[in-house]
């Protein structure tokens, strides 16, 4: 079943079955690291290749120590997502997006092995809640990097109104706190005949402190974002 509504409602930690203990979590880490770094071949943040060819990057930040800002998780989250860095398959269509980027600490070290989980709906607007399509989850390799090949979503309406596109995230360091966000997309953004500029504005919820760097579209789009976490409660 697809759903095309997404609620928002406040997340409930008991629902996220990835949570490691910190000593489970760093031994999945180091083997899921290596794993990673081998499938990712150890990808540079499409951030940091801005920065050295000197290019501007109007919305993402060089790491400054302040954690990535929290968003609601909504309903549709499901745990036991597959592990992967590519969620395209023949029946996911749409405008295609290559996102990179580093998780860091506050102190703005790259954190490897960290868990990031990525959920979003297709280019209808539609949420797949029978299966898995555009969902998973993936560790950062041994620079802090992740990679997802995915597509840009669509907009849809739920209990808030008219959602402008974004990706569900949940991001944590081998066993730290969750930090559960949602990242958005430039004003000047081209899919799907939508008006992304308009959909941003009417959205309550975006925080553009989340908006995702983006270059294209010909052919589809590269975008970076970079992520600041905790790595203890506080």
């Amino acid at each position: 079943m697809r759903h095309g509504h997404d609620a928002d409602g406040e997340h409930t930690s008991s629902r996220r079955a990835f949570i490691r203990t910190s000593s489970v979590g760093m031994t999945a880490a180091l083997v899921a690291t290596s794993a990673a770094g081998a499938a990712l071949a150890a990808p540079v943040s499409l951030v940091q290749e801005a920065r050295v060819a000197g290019r501007p990057l109007a919305v993402t930040p060089a790491c400054d120590g302040h954690e990535t800002p929290a968003a609601t998780e909504g309903p549709l989250f499901k745990p036991q997502s597959p592990e992967r860095t590519d969620f395209l398959t023949p029946a996911v269509r749409g405008v295609q997006l290559d996102l990179s980027g580093i998780v860091y600490d506050t102190a703005c070290k790259p954190l490897p092995g960290s868990l990031i989980e990525f959920w979003q709906c297709d280019q209808n607007g539609d949420y797949d809640t029978a299966g898995f399509s555009l969902r998973g989850h993936q560790y950062t390799n041994s620079r802090g990097a992740f990679r997802l090949r995915t597509i840009i979503p669509r907009d849809y309406w739920g209990r808030w109104g008219r959602r402008a596109p974004h990706i569900h995230t949940q991001v944590q360091a081998p066993g730290g706190p969750v930090l559960v966000t949602q990242l958005y997309f430039p004003d000047d953004t081209q899919a799907y005949g939508r008006n992304f500029a308009a959909l941003n504005a009417s959205d309550r919820l975006l925080n553009r402190a989340c908006t995702i760097t983006l270059a294209g579209p010909q052919g589809g789009y590269t975008g970076a974002f970079d992520f600041v976490i905790q790595t203890t409660a506080t």
